[in-house]
């Protein structure tokens, strides 16, 4: 995940915004490093829905390490013949992967000025590298960032119609534990950021 900072007048309700998409980018691409872990345990909960599942991050954090994590997340993802759920918009949208989601994708990425990163052989439609696009697209990372508009378009186009199921799938994953604490965040983050949308035109 690329290092974001707040610049370029971005506003600083959107710079958390952005956060916590690349937070999300971030435990989805790859098991947290123990440094990263031993950050997450540190964060406070708060009263507040998201304030709440973030208690819960914290609390599955400190009761793990990173090699636990590793294991978990190649039972999740990665798997002998496949991990036990699918981060695809494609597959979650049509029942296969590299479809017409993924093409259609594509095509939004060329508008955009959004390039695969280099070295990367996951299709552009897994959940981290879209979550890392809306973080760029919101910091101006590929060029200006995108007004609200445009970011609800990018959103409902390639992350809200699909991603609160596979959510739902990582929770109820066998295999989760730590990560069902992230299924939960995600779920709350996405849910603020589908109703604040609602109110964009």
């Amino acid at each position: 995940m690329r290092a974001v900072t707040a610049h370029q007048g971005v506003a600083e309700d959107d710079f958390l915004r952005a956060r916590f998409y690349g937070l999300l980018a971030a435990l989805l691409v790859a098991p947290p490093p123990e440094d990263l872990l031993r950050r997450l345990a540190a964060m406070k909960a708060d009263s507040t829905p998201l304030g709440a599942a973030l208690g819960h991050l914290a609390e599955a954090a400190a009761a793990t390490d990173a090699d636990t994590v590793a294991d978990e997340f190649a039972a999740l993802f990665v798997g002998v013949t496949g991990g036990e759920v699918m981060p695809y918009a494609s597959w979650h949208l049509t029942g296969f992967l590299h479809e017409k989601p993924l093409a259609e994708l594509r095509q939004d990425m060329i508008r955009l000025g959004i390039e695969p990163a280099p070295g990367v052989s996951e299709p552009e439609d897994h959940a981290a590298s879209l979550l890392e696009m809306m973080q760029g697209l919101i910091t101006g990372l590929f060029g200006e960032a995108l007004a609200l508009p445009e970011q609800k378009i990018f959103f409902q186009a390639h992350l809200g119609n699909w991603m609160p199921r596979f959510l739902d799938d990582l929770d109820k994953a066998p295999s989760a534990r730590f990560y069902r604490s992230v299924a939960g965040i995600g779920r709350v983050f996405l849910e603020i950021e589908t109703q604040a949308f609602a109110m964009v035109d």
